[in-house]
């Protein structure tokens, strides 16, 4: 039985049943792009107010360097499991495609 978020989701698992591997693997994937994306939102708001603090100081290459941090940060948050965004993402990308398949 799949769970979504730690509960066990009966509509979800009659979803799968539809939706071929190729699609289940190419939702999840999207799904962690999709929170990936969200996250590094997040950290570059958290962020946006740092100027020359830290061993880095206040150059252009600061902003640049910060920028790629947030954006692997990001993507290493989504794919250690993130924080639930990915999980509903893909149980309505499934749900989409189950319905469609009806």
């Amino acid at each position: 039985m799949p769970q979504i978020n730690g509960r066990p989701d009966y509509d979800l698992a009659k979803a799968l049943t539809k939706v071929s591997p190729q699609a289940q693997a190419k939702a999840k994937s999207t799904a962690t792009d999709f929170e990936a994306m969200f996250l590094n939102q997040m950290f570059s708001q958290m962020t946006s107010g740092l100027k020359g603090e830290g061993p880095y100081g206040d150059t252009p290459g600061t902003g640049v360097w910060r920028s790629m941090l947030t954006e692997q940060y990001s993507k290493t948050f989504a794919k250690a499991g993130g924080v639930g965004i990915s999980n509903e993402v893909y149980r309505t990308l499934i749900l989409q495609q189950a319905g469609r398949a009806s």
